[in-house]
């Protein structure tokens, strides 16, 4: 069986605009693939519609771009949660935008609980703060650590951070 993408695509956007009246949303389609921006006041909701409404029942992937050098770009921090419905096979591209200083948005745990190291990680390179994490505590880097390396305004040769961290032997690991 074939899904025609044209199909499922308007299928799940009349779905969700109509459990969601009040929330502003934006629709596109890139490739064959749906995509839709809402309001970052507005993302917890409108994944849990996603989640009960429309069937996306996983969160395949959570990522941040920084747009800092985009051209054209409005907004510094775009957050880009990639949801699937396993049953029917179809994928959702859900995204909102943050500027600084307000770098918080409610925790995705909620709805899926794989959002729990995605959320860590986006923190702990782009400095996203995940409000209700379960466990919000750095992933990959060092506590010590102060920046978030994956933004556009972190120095490529780093900041020399390194110095300050504790050396671990082999012995002690």
């Amino acid at each position: 069986m074939t899904l025609d993408n044209s199909t499922v695509g308007s299928d799940v956007q009349a779905r969700l605009q109509a459990s969601l009246p009040d929330v502003a949303q934006t629709w596109s389609t890139f490739q064959g693939q749906e995509r839709v921006v809402v309001p970052a006041s507005q993302i917890l909701q409108f994944l849990k519609v996603c989640r009960d409404v429309a069937g996306f029942d996983q969160l395949t992937d959570l990522t941040c771009v920084d747009l800092l050098e985009m051209q054209g770009a409005v907004d510094r921090f775009e957050l880009v949660y990639c949801l699937l419905s396993v049953d029917a096979g179809t994928r959702l591209i859900v995204k909102t935008y943050l500027n600084e200083p307000n770098l918080t948005v409610p925790t995705a745990t909620q709805v899926w609980f794989g959002a729990d190291w995605l959320e860590r990680e986006v923190y702990d390179m782009f400095g996203i703060v995940f409000e209700g994490h379960p466990n919000f505590k750095r992933l990959l880097l060092p506590d010590e650590f102060v920046s978030f390396p994956l933004r556009k305004d972190y120095p490529q040769q780093g900041r020399g951070e390194r110095h300050n961290f504790p050396i671990i032997t082999r012995s002690k690991s």
